[in-house]
């Protein structure tokens, strides 16, 4: 069992993510888009941020919603990196490589979203009570 939501695979790629967006926007081009840059740094932090939070409240609805919220903050990063390579901020393989890296944690997170549904698991904070969907 999972005990931190740093040993999740999709948090650990959320990181990452949030890694190569802020050395892409230390180079080139970035440097003249200061608002840009705030833009796409907060929605990358903002993954990582949200399955950090939704595994802390420890109710798996909770968490599915923080979850979703993850995963439209990675939407946004992807398009954010699409206007980037558009107006020529970044190159494009690059772009082909933090795209795909987009897609795969999307699709990751869908997947842990679905595992949760899939479960009978409620959250450690109803252990008390019962541990099974009512």
């Amino acid at each position: 069992m999972v005990k931190d939501f740093e040993e999740l695979a999709i948090y650990q790629m959320s990181r990452e993510q949030a890694k190569q967006v802020y050395a892409i926007t230390r180079q080139g081009d970035f440097k003249y888009g200061s608002r840009f840059v705030q833009q796409i740094r907060a929605a990358a932090g903002s993954v990582s941020d949200n399955i950090a939070e939704g595994f802390e409240r420890q109710g798996a609805k909770e968490f599915k919603n923080f979850l979703y919220t993850a995963k439209g903050s990675n939407g946004e990063v992807r398009s954010q990196l699409n206007r980037a390579f558009d107006v020529g901020f970044i190159k494009e393989d690059v772009y082909n490589q933090m795209l795909s890296d987009c897609k795969r944690l999307s699709i990751a997170i869908n997947h842990f979203i679905s595992s949760i549904k899939d479960s009978d698991f409620c959250g450690t904070k109803y252990s008390e009570h019962t541990n099974t969907k009512s």
